[in-house]
């Protein structure tokens, strides 16, 4: 039997091929005009599976995208695994951004990847960790040491709020019964120092709206009679924060978690430089709520933020003309015990109550989804640790995130099972904007420590 280091050395190349294979196809869930794509990969993933070892590989069919489902059950009495993971990707816009075209995979060295980085949409978000895990099960497979049963759930739709998902888990219990859930689709703090995500923020996402005159109208002949419906977006946001950059909304905080300063303590035990972060982002100052850290404002703390807005003219040239319609979308990230639908619900009210009688306002709810924090003194994070101290060399440090994966608190009230979250990306990855990234290192350690995952929970589940 060759060993993981061995395994992973001797197919590099085929790695490093396969998932740049995957990273070409488009699969970008938002935009309608990309399905036959994110179907391409479906069955793409389909087919890795079935190459890489699982007995039984399906596409379950849903009301959106399809989820792709694998297992491989050697005993039923022993301990199951199921690995969760995404084929989704956010759109690439905007393009002219891009270094290199986002579904053409190119690998270039940086800095923090003298190794290389694989340069593509979905590249780290998710398609290269989710891949890391069908690449560990083949090594297993062929190895003849996988010690425990194993199920795949992959689905299309996390990059637009898994509404199939929560459809496919209500319907399927039994079918996806386990023991634990890993799912890598998060960060660690750098290629030297390992951590384990042990909690997630909520996300509430809205669009909003507010109209004005029924029609454009010429700027000179009805300005300053009429509402602009852009000047008046414009502060309505600006409205919801205070100059201490806490958030305005009547009741947003009343079920926010309050870190004790010990456990503070223990956060900041994480190595964090303000100015590399600034350097590498290439601001003078860091901004946010008065009284925390950057690590506490990006982790521990809610957050409002518009994610885009438009109205009026924005083409070359001028157009003098006053909007009868503006938009803004809008995310709140929300810790644990603040309900999504109930701050999504405050939100509407709250914002609708400070429009002026010059305008009409509407909220529309995309999607959303609950907190979620996972004990460190769990049988998984005890095997998630010990594996990343055998390939790294050193402990694993528990960080929480700033980041959403809204179906994890789904996951424990419908699985009631608890989910462990094995990243191997870096913050300076660029998910979700234009040069995403993935480290070669990065990507070929993912696959050398997950196998020690299952080895270290089967023999501490005993």
């Amino acid at each position: 039997m060759k060993n993981i280091k061995e395994y992973v050395e001797e197919n590099k190349e085929r790695f490093i091929n396969e998932l740049i294979e995957l990273l070409k196809i488009p699969s970008v869930s938002a935009d309608s005009a990309f399905s036959h794509d994110v179907i391409m990969t479906a069955e793409a993933v389909k087919t890795s599976l079935e190459k890489a070892g699982c007995d039984f590989v399906e596409l379950c069919e849903t009301p959106g995208y399809p989820i792709v489902y694998g297992e491989k059950i050697i005993d039923t009495n022993l301990p199951t695994v199921l690995i969760y993971g995404h084929y989704d990707v956010q759109p690439a816009d905007p393009i002219d951004l891009w270094n290199s075209p986002p579904f053409e995979p190119i690998i270039k060295n940086t800095d923090l990847h003298p190794e290389g980085a694989i340069f593509a949409r979905g590249a780290c978000d998710d398609k290269g960790q989710m891949y890391m895990h069908v690449k560990a099960f083949e090594y297993m497979i062929k190895n003849n040491c996988l010690p425990c049963n194993v199920k795949f759930m992959i689905e299309g739709e996390e990059e637009v709020g898994s509404k199939s998902l929560s459809w496919f888990v209500e319907r399927n219990q039994e079918k996806l019964a386990n023991d634990v859930i890993l799912i890598s689709d998060t960060g660690m703090i750098s290629n030297s120092q390992p951590s384990i995500t042990t909690g997630l923020r909520g996300l509430s996402y809205v669009e909003v709206e507010v109209t004005g005159p029924n029609r454009d109208l010429h700027s000179g002949l009805y300005g300053g009679a009429v509402a602009n419906p852009i000047n008046i977006l414009s502060k309505m946001i600006a409205s919801l924060h205070d100059e201490n950059n806490h958030i305005t909304i009547p009741g947003f905080y009343d079920k926010v978690e309050e870190l004790s300063n010990e456990e503070r303590a223990e956060m900041a035990k994480a190595p964090f430089s303000l100015e590399k972060y600034k350097n590498a982002l290439d601001i003078d100052d860091v901004y946010g709520e008065e009284s925390y850290v950057t690590n506490e404002r990006n982790s521990i703390r809610p957050t409002l933020d518009v994610n885009g807005i438009w109205g009026g003219y924005t083409g070359e040239g001028a157009k003098t003309v006053i909007a009868s319609k503006a938009y803004a979308k809008i995310s709140m990230r929300l810790v644990p015990n603040q309900d999504w639908e109930e701050i999504t619900d405050l939100f509407k009210k709250h914002f609708e109550s400070i429009a002026p009688k010059a305008v009409k306002v509407k909220v529309k709810p995309h999607h959303g989804g609950q907190g979620y924090v996972t004990p460190i003194d769990s049988i998984g994070y005890q095997a998630a640790n010990k594996a990343y101290t055998e390939t790294f060399g050193v402990p694993a440090i528990p960080v929480r995130s700033g980041g959403s994966i809204p179906i994890v608190a789904l996951f424990e009230k419908e699985l009631k099972s608890k989910t462990i979250l094995m990243g191997f990306g870096l913050d300076s990855d660029a998910i979700h904007s234009p040069n995403e990234h993935f480290g070669i290192f990065n990507y070929l350690k993912g696959i050398e420590t997950i196998p020690l995952f299952y080895k270290y929970f089967v023999e501490m589940s005993k």
